[in-house]
C-alpha cells in the first residue's frame, strides 16, 4: 500500500466532510458510521496491490531454486507475473 494506514481514516474524515460542504450526499446514518464505512472500503481498496504482491510471492516460492542459482531475474518474473493476473483480472492500481 502505497498510502500510510493512519493517513486513510483523515482521507476518508476529509472526503466526507467535503461530500457534505457541497451538498453532494446527504446522510441517513450516523455521521460516524458513514465515515467508518468509508474508511474500510478505501483500506480494502488500497491493499489490493499489497495482496496480489503477496500472491505473486507466494506463486514464485516454487521457483526459488531456478533464481537462487541466477537462471530467473525474481524482479522480472515477479513483475511479468504480476501484470498477467493484473490484466487477467482486470484491476487497474
Amino acid at each position: 500500500m502505497r498510502v500510510p494506514k493512519s493517513w486513510v481514516s483523515i482521507v476518508a474524515k476529509e472526503i466526507m466532510e467535503e461530500l457534505l460542504k457541497r451538498n453532494l450526499i446527504e446522510l441517513q446514518a450516523p455521521r460516524e458510521k458513514i465515515t467508518e464505512l468509508l474508511h474500510e472500503l478505501m483500506l480494502d481498496e488500497l491493499m489490493v496491490e499489497d495482496r496480489l504482491n503477496e500472491e505473486v510471492r507466494e506463486m514464485l516460492k516454487k521457483f526459488d531454486s531456478e533464481i537462487s542459482k541466477g537462471r530467473l531475474d525474481y524482479r522480472k518474473v515477479f513483475d511479468l507475473t504480476k501484470q498477467k493476473l493484473l490484466k487477467e483480472r482486470n484491476i487497474i492500481i
